[in-house]
Order: structure tokens, then C-alpha cells, then sequence
């Protein structure tokens, strides 16, 4: 038994763990004009967010057509997998597990299990490097599924942006309450749990700030944490070291959020991808 973990570009994975778990990472498209480039293949992250503020019309993005995802399931059969687990950014983002689902639908030469990941970001990715571990120590896909239901239930990921604007140029809220938002300086902090997007806004960064790291003893203690940032390492750094007392000893990644993300919260957010810690 042979089980291969695929996901896309938006789970936000160093490059150095994909190469090590084997995953495959099906990148997904941002269109910035009349041009469509493939998520982290075909424009770099640092291009992206220094263009961003100046793009006309504003970047949209899209999930590539079921045929990918079955040429790159079937490829995997061809290379000796038995099994395929599929694990996706939360369909209340984006219908890129919809598509998922269809090809796995279509493809005949080997069983492909899809997996809403109910996340976003490193949210995702985490799910990911869980499942492609327990796949190489053997595992089924029954083991590997309870392990990531109990891993979804214990993820959160959140951040403060910077401003609404870009939500507002993507057309992901109510541009009245853009404009409101704007006008008194409020600072929208998201977060996602379990498929469940929410939002609240604090009046400046510094409380902003605050409110982050009121999140982060909410749901402490934590099993793995990770820095999520769009462009903005430095702010991030900045944000570590406040952090540091509540955080699990060992290495804190600190991750530039992919583009397709980015297009719709701005450049300048800085937040957290974390996993609560387990209960014995």
C-alpha cells in the first residue's frame, strides 16, 4: 500500500518539506491582466506584492480545470501509488476541492480520497505534512483521515491586515464598509476555524497587535505555530518576539503568503497558522 498526499499551491508548504514528504502541489492560477501565471511557478511573491498596490484591474485568481488534477492523480498511479489523499483549501474560500472532487470522480486507475482541509494558508499545510508523515510510516487512509478530522478541529489561523482596501478591490466585502473602515483608520483582523471564516476590526495596528496575541493564549497551549505574513517579514519578526513567551520551544517558520491569497487581504498582514495542543 502506497498512499500519496496531493495538495495545492495555496497550503503555503516550504519548499524543503514538499521535497522531503514527496507531496504533490498542484499550483493554482492568478490572472493580473490578460496574463494567467501559475502560483508560485511563474511569478515570485516578492514580484507580486511590490506590483500590487499599482495593478489595473485587480488580480483575480482560479482553480486549473479538473483535467489537471486527474493527469496529475493518474501520474501517480504510474509511479506506483495505490492510493491517493487530495487535501484542499476550505471550499468556503475557493471551489478548488469542488474541482478536486470531479476528477477524482473521473479518474479510474487508482482510488483518490478528497479532503476539504476547512483552512487556509500554513492552516492547510499542516494538514498536509501530517497526513504525507503518517503515509510514509504506514498508515491507512482510514488512520490518516481521524488523524486530520482531530487536527481540523485544533487549527486556526489568523491576522491582522493592514487594510480593507484589498478586500474591497477583490470584491470580497461590502465596499461601504471599505470605505467606513478607511475613514477611521480600523484594522480588519480575520480568522478561520474548522471552515468557518469570521472577522473583527480594531481601530489601530498596535491594538491589532494586541488582539493577535490575546488570540494566541486563547487557544494555547499549542502543538505547532507558525508566523503567516504578505510581504512583511519584517513586521513579523516583530511580531515573534512579542510572541516568544507563548510559544513551543523549537523552530517558528516564518511564511509569505501565496499570491492567491494575498490578491484579497493586501500586502502588510502578519499573523499566525497554529495548532492547539491535543488533549492526553
Amino acid at each position: 500500500m502506497t498512499i500519496k498526499i496531493v495538495t495545492d499551491s495555496t497550503c503555503d508548504l516550504p519548499q524543503r518539506v514538499v521535497d522531503e514528504l514527496d507531496i504533490t502541489v498542484i499550483p493554482l492560477y492568478i490572472n493580473i491582466g490578460s496574463a494567467g501565471y501559475l502560483d508560485g511557478v511563474e511569478l515570485t511573491r516578492e514580484e507580486f506584492y511590490r506590483s500590487l498596490p499599482n495593478y489595473s484591474p485587480h488580480p483575480t485568481t482560479a482553480a486549473p480545470g479538473w483535467e489537471v488534477f486527474r493527469r496529475a492523480y493518474e501520474q501517480l498511479a504510474e509511479q506506483g501509488a495505490t492510493q491517493i489523499l487530495s487535501i484542499h483549501i476550505s471550499e468556503s474560500l475557493s471551489a478548488t476541492v469542488d474541482v478536486a472532487r470531479i476528477a477524482a470522480r473521473e479518474t479510474s486507475m487508482i482510488p483518490v480520497t478528497v479532503l476539504d482541509a476547512r483552512q487556509l494558508s500554513l492552516g492547510t499545510g499542516f494538514q498536509v505534512e501530517t497526513a504525507a508523515r503518517a503515509a510514509m510510516e504506514g498508515r491507512s487512509m482510514e488512520e490518516i483521515l481521524r488523524l486530520l478530522e482531530d487536527q481540523i478541529t485544533r487549527t486556526h489561523v489568523f491576522a491582522a491586515l493592514d487594510t480593507l482596501e484589498y478586500l474591497r478591490r477583490s470584491g470580497r466585502m461590502n465596499g461601504a464598509i471599505a470605505g467606513l473602515g478607511h475613514l477611521l483608520q480600523l484594522k480588519p483582523l480575520l480568522r478561520m476555524h474548522d471552515g468557518n471564516p469570521s472577522a473583527e476590526r480594531v481601530r489601530t495596528s498596535q491594538r491589532a497587535i494586541k488582539r493577535l496575541l490575546e488570540i494566541l493564549r486563547e487557544i494555547s497551549p499549542l502543538e505547532r505555530v507558525a508566523l503567516v505574513h504578505t510581504h512583511a517579514a519584517e513586521q513579523a519578526e516583530e511580531l515573534l518576539e512579542k510572541a516568544r513567551s507563548l510559544l513551543p520551544n523549537g523552530e517558528i517558520i516564518s511564511v509569505d503568503i501565496t499570491p492567491v491569497i494575498g490578491a484579497n487581504i493586501g500586502p502588510g498582514a502578519i499573523g499566525f497558522a497554529c495548532v492547539s495542543a491535543g488533549k492526553n
